[in-house]
């Protein structure tokens, strides 16, 4: 079944701390959205595959999800090879979505960065007629690219998610096994920071620079068509 937005990561909760917010409200807005990982995180120091694909599905319901799918390849071994790539291609023309969303192209994690290399190529491969996939030839419209694991990345554009914080929260917290909720310590975004208390202050930040309660940014490679600036969003002063 097709779906509007194909939102793509590396592994279970990147979506969720990078992306929640504009999940929720797309669904919130009549979107069907699928995410889709590229791996189980088997290779996490907490959890295993099989707890971390429940706490996936908990997390998908809070968002309102459509569907939820993981590829299942090598956690820390994700590589940008033409196996990745078509399997990757095969769920772009099955679900067929309009709006892409994927990491930013700079990352620390080798993982992120692959997700974001082969999951372009993906939407390119998608569309050739003559790829060796089953079913008909699809592209998105749309490719944008989540700054949030790329600190130093300035978003281009940042969404509105003051009424859809505390349930990306809510999926967040789905994730026992990465983020204890009985008060043990949740440093391990950054170390030292809360990983909470972090994903509140980096929104409300970005929140404030344009006048909303929170916020998520993203930016796009192509140039960003506008086709009326009368109805361009913010306050410029």
């Amino acid at each position: 079944m097709s779906v509007d937005c194909l939102a793509i990561a590396a592994h279970p909760d990147d979506l969720e701390i990078t992306s929640g917010g504009l999940i929720r409200k797309l669904v919130e807005r009549g979107n069907r959205v699928a995410m889709l990982e590229m791996v189980a995180g088997e290779a996490g120091t907490a959890g295993s595959a099989d707890i971390r694909a429940q706490e996936a599905a908990c997390a998908a319901e809070v968002l309102g999800a459509s569907e939820r799918l993981n590829l299942g390849l090598a956690d820390a071994h994700l590589l940008p090879d033409l196996q990745t790539r078509a399997a990757l291609a095969q769920k772009i023309r099955d679900l067929k979505p309009q709006l892409i969303i994927l990491p930013y192209w700079e990352q620390r994690h080798p993982d992120h960065r692959v997700t974001c290399e082969v999951g372009y190529d993906a939407c390119f491969y998608a569309g050739l007629s003559k790829a060796k996939l089953d079913g008909e030839p699809h592209r998105p419209r749309k490719i944008i690219y989540s700054t949030y694991y790329a600190t130093s990345a300035p978003a281009q554009f940042a969404v509105d998610i003051s009424d859809q914080f505390e349930r990306k929260l809510e999926a967040i917290r789905c994730y026992k096994s990465q983020f204890p909720v009985d008060g043990a310590p949740n440093r391990v975004f950054i170390p030292g920071v809360d990983i909470f208390e972090y994903v509140r202050l980096r929104d409300r930040e970005l929140g404030i620079r344009i006048r909303v309660g929170y916020a998520e940014g993203y930016v796009q490679k192509d140039l960003l068509a506008i086709d009326d600036p009368m109805q361009l969003g913010g306050v410029s002063i």
